[in-house]
């Protein structure tokens, strides 16, 4: 990761292609997955416009194109998930998935350990209920 191709995380973990695995993965898990059923049920029926936002969000946060900012201005997470009741238990699931398309997309670990240390802390900052 020395060279002036991979210096940010979109470019070390293989751009465009490898966040629109991750996100597809990630959505196609959660819509699939019985463990996943309760941070699945908080999701609208059709998914394509989540993966989506997800999508250009995870592009801008790993240093690849601003896409979620310049279609929607600061993503304001927290906030715009408010209307979710995020639980422990919906918030572990969302990881679970998380976890496992990364697993499945990114194939260098330190890459992926680089990646889910920040994305975990943002997940329990999402939490928005108590059990």
């Amino acid at each position: 990761m020395t060279d002036g191709q991979t210096d940010t995380l979109y470019n070390a973990i293989g751009g465009d292609k490898t966040v629109r695995a991750l996100t597809h993965r990630f959505y196609e898990l959660m819509d699939t997955l019985p463990q996943a059923a309760r941070c699945r049920a908080i999701h609208p029926a059709d998914l394509s416009g989540s993966e989506e936002k997800f999508y250009e969000y995870l592009t801008g946060w790993l240093g690849g194109p601003p896409l979620y900012t310049d279609k929607r201005g600061h993503p304001r997470l927290r906030s715009r998930h408010f209307g979710a009741a995020i639980g422990a238990e919906e918030r572990d699931e969302w990881l679970l998935c998380f976890n496992q398309a990364l697993e499945e997309t990114v194939s260098h670990p330190q890459l992926r350990s680089i990646i889910l240390e920040p994305v975990t802390r943002l997940a329990h900052h999402m939490q928005n209920k108590d059990e």
